[in-house]
């Protein structure tokens, strides 16, 4: 059986960097703070939402959720959003998804502070990921290039083979997997043979959200695979996009649940703190735009110092 790339110690590592920084924060007068904004029904999204917030409060961050109910207005998510733009006591806005189908979910991310999008969804801070800029990076993509590495696994130079190619997660991983100088191949639903190009694979990354879309029929015994699909089973359960079989046959896997997601909840929080940086660079350049504070966010954690 290959290696579990569990992802608890590496959520531990960057729970005590968020903590120690949040003690910074604090002495100095400044108490992070994070508002998520939820739209009641999906029993799913609320469990996801509060166990932010009580993650958040054990490291000394402050976290609400704002409820709003499912027949929500547009403009009044928007009008939410511009208060929270506004409120300098308030360092990070995020956006529990998927939303109803009523509401248009680009245009409402769209709304938040690029230097308060913790998600990093906004088209300013996915222009900043694309180009290597100032800006907050997606968590996910973070937290797959983070797990790899805190298992002493480079992307340097290696054969890479990404399956997935959504806008939350494969796209913005692609971009993360080019600045490490990986060779990458991107899979996606025309693509006519996935197991093809995982044989010929040292590292692959999964983001489809279709479980048990990899089998131990398409991987080989050398192959290092990061698991980030979420889904939920008839009976409850939540699962990856690789088949549990897949850990009999390959170096390594990370497991779902306790892989990804342990460490992309983590790397949120350290967006925030990132953000805070983003804020007070902006604060003291008062002629900045919103995605011109340094620094850039290409490693674990805040940036380029935490390398």
């Amino acid at each position: 059986m290959g290696m579990a790339l569990s992802g608890k110690p590496v959520a531990d590592t960057i729970r005590a960097a968020v903590s120690a920084r949040t003690a910074r924060w604090r002495a100095e007068g400044v108490r992070p703070r994070m508002v998520i904004l939820l739209i009641d029904g999906d029993p799913a999204s609320a469990c996801y939402a509060e166990a932010k917030v009580r993650t958040a409060r054990r490291i000394g961050i402050e976290a609400q959720v704002w409820h709003f109910p499912r027949d929500v207005r547009e403009a009044e998510l928007i009008e939410s959003i511009a208060r929270l733009n506004a409120d300098d006591k308030v360092h990070g806005v995020m956006l529990e998804l998927p939303l109803p189908p009523h509401l248009d979910e680009q245009r409402i991310v769209e709304a938040i502070d690029p230097c308060k999008d913790v998600d990093g969804l906004t088209s300013a801070n996915r222009m900043a990921n694309l180009t290597g800029a100032p800006g907050i990076y997606p968590a996910t993509p973070l937290a797959c290039v983070a797990l790899l590495r805190a298992y002493g696994y480079s992307l340097y130079g290696k054969r890479v083979t990404l399956v997935g190619c959504g806008k939350t997660v494969g796209q913005p991983l692609l971009h993360v997997l080019l600045r490490e100088r990986a060779t990458v191949t991107v899979c996606h639903e025309a693509t006519v043979d996935i197991a093809f190009h995982l044989r010929t694979a040292e590292i692959a990354f999964v983001a489809v959200g279709k479980a048990g879309l990899i089998t131990k029929e398409m991987v080989h015994k050398d192959l290092v695979l990061i698991d980030a699909g979420i889904n939920q089973t008839p009976d409850g359960r939540i699962v990856g996009d690789v088949d549990p079989a897949v850990a009999d046959v390959v170096a390594a896997l990370s497991p779902t649940p306790g892989g990804v997601g342990t460490v992309t909840t983590m790397q949120l929080f350290a967006n925030l703190m990132h953000a805070l940086d983003l804020q007070v660079a902006r604060h003291e350049r008062p002629s900045a735009q919103h995605t011109s504070a340094p620094p850039a966010q290409d490693r674990l954690v805040f940036g380029p110092e935490a390398r």
